[in-house]
């Protein structure tokens, strides 16, 4: 087995001492939802802990069975949304000695996009909670959808995504800014969100490199487990010269591993991509078929999103905040956005098959699995929620099965 990425093992210890630091200093705290523009939060000093990041450390951390039965004890459902609702089940904790990481801080405010009824009430259960406030932000969408929208997003935006979309966004954002200022004291300052902006671009810019180069490297250079990590980290501390810093650290240790010859499976004969969720209940799973198929994971969506999804240049940066999210989900789960990026993305990245993790709150999921198979690409369905591990059942055999008719 190849040695763990460092950049990997950094950006986890850099967490780690983050959170911790987080817990110790009191004071406002944020939860915001992983689609959610985290950059004005970052501009103006208020830390903020993601959603769906607390709920893989809850699940890695085998916990999510007991978060989801506080949950139920009160009466919620134990079975929607599972990736989100694992959070709230933090607010009603009753053993913090056992909580992950020492447990979630009681949040200030809580930010996320109404992009559902189920999401919507779980928002809504914690602005019940006593000195918590929800902040809603609509989920819009529009009728004209672009061709190849990844080449048109960084500069294009506008003619991509479309006008009355951002002039909502935009118009949104300007009242969350008001608002923090009324609640938290702090203020907002254009100068230090240009900067912020311009250091996310910075950090983006490596991201495409580095998924570039994993596309063309033959053997794969690295464990899909290791990459998730080195990219995500950093981008939930985007907006900072260490995230940065970090992002060009992971480019230059990939580039490094490929130029050494450095192979994850020596025996690679299968390349696969992993469309979804990290199963991030059994992480094992990525690593189980490489001695006995040679299949080895080549591509998530955490590393390709951050290469063609966030990078926005413009004159006016709240509204090329407001452009790097007002179709964020459109680009990984409403066809024909997802489905032709993730076309584009198999091809780029050779892949023989594609394993789509199905959630039951997924959106477009069929016609995703229906343009990779249009295209020629074998595509295994797996449905289960990636952090509930009631759901996971069956998932080594299907997949063994069905790697052997591709051997």
């Amino acid at each position: 087995m190849t040695a763990r990425l460092a950049s990997a093992t950094t950006a986890t210890a850099y967490q780690r001492e983050w959170f911790a630091q987080l817990r110790d200093e009191g004071g406002p705290l944020a939860l915001v939802n992983a689609d959610a523009p985290q950059e004005i939060f970052r501009a103006m000093g208020i830390p903020y802990v993601v959603n769906q990041w607390w709920a893989s450390i809850v699940a890695a951390k085998r916990q999510t069975q007991r978060y989801l039965g506080l949950l139920r004890e009160r009466g919620y459902p134990d079975y929607i949304e599972q990736y989100s609702a694992t959070s709230l089940a933090s607010a009603f904790e009753d053993d913090p000695g056992q909580a992950p990481w020492g447990g979630l801080p009681k949040p200030s405010i809580v930010l996320g996009e109404t992009t559902g009824d189920a999401s919507r009430k779980i928002f809504d259960v914690w602005d019940a909670q006593p000195g918590v406030t929800y902040y809603a932000l609509e989920s819009a969408a529009e009728n004209e959808v672009p061709e190849r929208w990844w080449e048109l997003m960084p500069h294009r935006w506008e003619e991509a995504i479309g006008s009355d979309r951002l002039d909502l966004l935009t118009g949104e954002l300007t009242g969350l800014i008001r608002f923090l200022e009324q609640t938290t004291g702090r203020v907002f300052s254009e100068t230090r969100f240009r900067a912020v902006l311009d250091l996310v671009n910075e950090q983006q810019e490596w991201n495409r490199r580095t998924r570039d180069l994993i596309a063309a490297a033959r053997p794969c250079p690295i464990a899909v487990t290791d990459g998730i990590p080195s990219v995500m980290v950093p981008q939930w501390h985007r907006g900072t010269e260490w995230a940065r810093d970090a992002a060009r650290a992971f480019h230059d240790e990939v580039r490094d591993r490929i130029d050494a010859g450095v192979a994850v499976c020596p025996d690679e004969r299968l390349r696969l991509m992993w469309i979804g969720r990290g199963l991030w209940f059994d992480l094992d799973f990525y690593r189980r078929f490489q001695e006995s198929h040679g299949a080895v994971f080549v591509w998530s969506m955490y590393l390709a999103i951050a290469a063609d999804g966030y990078l926005r240049y413009g004159d006016d940066p709240l509204r090329a905040l407001a452009a790097r999210f007002a179709a964020f989900g459109d680009q990984l789960y409403t066809p024909p956005w997802s489905a032709e990026w993730y076309v584009k993305e198999a091809r780029h990245h050779g892949v023989d098959g594609v394993v789509h993790l199905v959630s039951d709150d997924a959106r477009g999921s069929y016609f995703t699995t229906r343009a990779l198979r249009a295209a020629g690409i074998p595509v295994l369905e797996l449905h289960a929620d990636n952090v509930d591990a009631r759901t996971g059942d069956g998932l080594t055999a299907r997949m063994t099965a069905w790697l052997d008719g591709l051997t």
